[in-house]
């Protein structure tokens, strides 16, 4: 299968890069924090996997990661901006029938995407759990503390993992805190609102944003699949894409 690359201007005129793999039904797919389209999806093998079983996979980075714009200055981070990128993005492809997947940040701006009213087929939520989405603030002050303070934490600790990973991604982060600072809550009654058949898939040891079983039983559609590892391994497990694209392939 071949790679394909290609960029547009968002809403506001920021250039978001995105990449896609594979042909069929097509399937959006949003990576995590510090991430991108290549590191969460393909460099693992998710995106091969989903491909592989027929399906269209589109992966964009969103702004201030990967190949994508980092602009500096806050006004280009209104609240929800990387659910608005998204819009702006199916928009663009002009997709009418379409699925809906992220990890971790990619899984909260699905869900957001959801509440702000976009109805894609299927979702699929991966290490992602209720309090991750009905709260986040003190999370994200956790990163926060991590981007300002990056060489100030001992070694092995959750701090020093986190931004040696942002380093290795060459992640700005200036621009990043300002994405942090954009991220809404879904308050509980809207999740249970949200009627999208959806997949939440999740590390047998990820509890970084809550318990995902927790988010599944509150979820009106969703099925629940745990794969092994944690929030940082578990999208390098094999299990990772085989779930999604086996649930992707014969939910309804």
């Amino acid at each position: 299968m071949t790679l394909v690359t290609d960029e547009f201007m968002s809403f506001d005129a920021t250039r978001i890069a995105w990449a896609e793999l594979g042909s069929g039904p097509p399937v959006v797919l949003l990576h995590g924090l510090f991430s991108s389209g290549d590191m969460n999806w393909r460099r693992y093998g998710a995106a091969t996997e989903i491909a592989g079983a027929g399906f269209r996979v589109i992966m964009p980075d969103f702004r201030a990661h990967g190949a994508s714009a980092a602009p500096h200055d806050p006004a280009h981070y209104p609240a929800d901006v990387l659910a608005m990128d998204i819009e702006a993005l199916v928009k663009h492809l002009e997709l009418g029938k379409f699925d809906l997947g992220g990890y971790s940040l990619g899984a909260r701006t699905c869900v957001r995407l959801l509440a702000r009213g976009m109805r894609p087929r299927r979702a699929v939520l991966g290490g992602m759990g209720l309090m991750g989405l009905t709260g986040g603030a003190e999370r994200a002050a956790w990163f926060l503390n991590v981007i300002a303070n990056p060489d100030s934490f001992a070694a092995g600790t959750a701090e020093a993992n986190a931004a040696a990973f942002m380093k290795q991604n060459k992640i700005d982060g200036e621009a990043v805190a300002h994405v942090l600072r954009s991220q809404q809550a879904t308050p509980l009654d809207v999740l249970r609102t949200l009627e999208t058949p959806t997949l939440v898939v999740c590390g047998v040891a990820d509890q970084d944003n809550g318990s995902a079983a927790d988010l599944a039983m509150e979820l009106p559609r969703a099925s629940y699949v745990e794969i092994p590892g944690n929030h940082m391994s578990a999208v390098t497990k094999p299990d990772f894409g085989t779930a999604i694209a086996a649930w992707l392939q014969h939910a309804i």
